[in-house]
């Protein structure tokens, strides 16, 4: 029987070596950045991360943050992710120059475990309304202020942080280094590079509690490290998200429709205009991946109708066909209402052609067909007499000067133009038209128009 035993012992230990997805899958680490203002859409790069790593199991994901700050609405959606994230979300800020401000510390402390590199800051929250006519910041009023405060605070005491300096964060607008962090309880790690932080945070207990799991004991030394790659679509993002883009946008594309208002016929300034209020609309973060997404797709629907009722050699069609792509690339981005994916990565590619295609498509539709009905449309009767100009006739009664000539089956009064005689069965083309009579010249070897 031993032999038995020891040749059964021995399978199951290759079955299990043969494995390596369901090993790997309890020891891996995704990493993944997030780089830039706080917005609508900084909330669906984090649900999109925290899910790839949930879906995989992972022992924990690492986001490296570099933010100044951004949307408080935008900032607590975050925050109330990674409380519920069912895998470690250790919030690294990084690179060195970097920092976690603003609405960043609020994400940093509501983590399950928080690095920083050196060269880095953490804190300045106070929170502000805006900005006044003069350009001088507009604080929040101590309500708000209070608000925060005790929002900062209750992070800090459910993590074990130190509370005293989460407040001062925001009364005080305070900013600390990595080495302050640590000293003051605030940061569990000082890392160089992600080598260096895998091997610091191995053996530590996370210091908020894993849903589902409650706080658990990192090991992520040796751990296969997946990278999660920003999308184009985020690194465009990115930059239309920066206030200052946004904010020229926008203008641009007031300025763009003014203009284009001011000198009808041209349509590039307000066509160049509409796309960039969108996008200026778009950066300032009002709208999320999937309702900016349905207002381009929906620009580009007018855009293609324009073309139709205005035709203008094609430039409606482009701008069109423009939006319409980058539109229904952002209406199927970011994940839905429940946490999953709208499509998986493999449909997406197909789904990304489809809509390239039938961009195409409906922009050239739009550009022969739609323009050609409406053309056909638009175009007057033939049957009033300023349509005969140029139409071509049988002379039915000698036309000299004065006679009759037969056209679409009906008989015309005619006049030569230069009194020359038109003999019966000869030809005449209108040139003009005075009252009831038509004024012709003789043609010859042209088919008439009966």
């Amino acid at each position: 029987m031993r032999p038995k035993v020891a040749l059964a012992a021995l399978v199951l230990f290759i079955v299990l070596v043969l494995q390596p997805g369901v090993h790997a899958q309890g020891n891996t680490v995704y990493v993944a950045k997030v780089d830039g203002m706080i917005t609508g859409y900084t909330v669906d790069q984090f649900d999109r991360y925290i899910s790839r790593a949930e879906d995989a199991n992972a022992s924990a994901i690492i986001i490296e943050l570099n933010t100044p700050g951004g949307r408080a609405d935008a900032m607590q959606e975050i925050v109330t992710r990674i409380e519920n994230a069912r895998v470690p979300v250790i919030i690294y800020v990084y690179p060195s120059g970097g920092m976690a401000a603003s609405a960043g510390t609020y994400i940093a402390l509501s983590s399950h475990l928080i690095a920083m590199a050196p060269g880095t800051v953490i804190g300045a929250c106070r929170p502000i309304l805006g900005y006044g006519q003069n350009g001088s910041i507009v604080e929040a009023p101590p309500k708000i202020t209070n608000f925060y405060v005790a929002y900062l605070r209750e992070l800090a005491r459910m993590s074990g942080r130190n509370e005293t300096l989460a407040a001062e964060f925001i009364t005080e607008d305070r900013s600390v280094t990595p080495e302050e962090a640590m000293k003051y309880g605030v940061i569990e790690v000082i890392a160089t590079d992600l080598d260096d932080l895998l091997q610091k945070a191995d053996g530590m207990e996370t210091k908020m509690p894993v849903k589902g799991k409650g706080k658990v004991v990192l090991h992520i030394k040796n751990a296969n490290v997946v990278y999660l790659e920003p999308s184009f679509r985020d690194t465009v993002v990115k930059y239309i998200t920066d206030p200052t883009i946004a904010y020229l946008l926008l203008n641009i594309g007031f300025i763009g429709l003014i203009f284009g208002f001011l000198t009808p016929g041209w349509h590039v300034p307000e066509t160049i205009g509409a796309i960039l209020l969108v996008l200026g609309l778009t950066g300032l973060g009002y709208f999320g991946y999937h309702s900016a997404g349905l207002i381009l797709v929906v620009l580009a629907i007018i855009f293609f109708i324009a073309e139709a009722l205005t035709p203008t050699f094609g430039l409606f069609t482009v701008a069109g066909v423009v939006t319409f792509v980058i539109g229904g690339i952002l209406l199927f981005s970011g994940t839905g209402a429940g946490g999953e994916y709208l499509v998986t990565g493999e449909t997406y590619s197909v789904l990304r052609i489809a809509i390239l295609v039938m961009a195409i498509l409906l922009g050239l539709f739009f550009l022969f067909g739609a323009a050609t009905v409406v053309k056909a449309h638009r175009k007057k009767p033939e049957a009033g007499k300023e349509e005969l100009i140029g139409e071509v006739g049988k002379v039915v009664e000698d036309v000299d000067p004065e006679g009759v000539i037969k056209l679409h089956g009906e008989l015309w009064k005619a006049e030569s133009r230069d009194g020359s005689r038109i003999p019966v069965g000869g030809k005449a083309k209108v040139v003009e038209v005075r009252g009831l009579t038509l004024i012709v010249e003789k043609v010859g070897g042209v088919k008439e128009g009966e």
